[in-house]
């Protein structure tokens, strides 16, 4: 009687605290759950990739003598890739100064090995790239400039207060001088 007793009372003290039953943990196993992985795990050498924009926010907010060139651009954007050699001359000619050029990727994040970073390694892009796989645009994109419609290419150069936006491509390397040479 008091095995019964026993029994019934550890039944209700399950199903009152909706434990799972033997019967459930059974059924679990067969099923053979597989846990969720938390994390990509990307090559080595694949530039670094934010999933969130909120990780990424500082690059926005630094407050030094440096002037950053952001330039926001995709491997399957034909503007943003013609562009590209522009950034990379900036890059190389500004190396010994506080010009600090960055690349931010817009690439699917299903394609960023297989498209983004054999890209990268042809071009040998010497400015820092950052990717960005956050897929709510509508959340960050005026957090980077209200102005932004959300196309790109964008460029936004700042130095500490100053700050410039641009919602286009550029047409060669002297249109881009041109809008950065008050930064300097």
């Amino acid at each position: 009687m008091r095995i019964l007793l026993f029994f019934i009372l550890i039944s209700v003290f399950f199903a009152c605290n909706n434990a799972p039953s033997t019967i459930d943990l059974v059924k679990n196993k067969e099923k053979k759950i597989k846990p969720k992985i938390a994390e990509t795990v990307y090559p080595s050498d694949m530039p670094p990739v934010y999933e969130q924009f909120d990780d990424l926010a500082h690059i926005f907010k630094q407050q030094s003598d440096t002037t950053y060139i952001i330039n926001f651009w995709a491997t399957w954007c034909k503007p943003c890739v013609e562009e590209l050699p522009y950034f990379e001359t900036l890059t190389k000619k500004y190396k010994n100064s506080p010009v600090k050029v960055i690349l931010v990727s817009l690439d699917f994040k299903k394609q960023l090995v297989k498209k983004l970073l054999p890209f990268i390694k042809k071009h040998q892009l010497q400015s820092e790239v950052l990717v960005l796989t956050d897929p709510d645009a509508n959340t960050w994109v005026d957090k980077v400039d209200p102005a932004w419609s959300g196309a790109i290419p964008v460029t936004l150069i700042y130095k500490q207060e100053q700050r410039a936006f641009y919602e286009e491509a550029f047409e060669d390397l002297a249109a881009l001088e041109k809008v950065v040479e008050p930064f300097l």
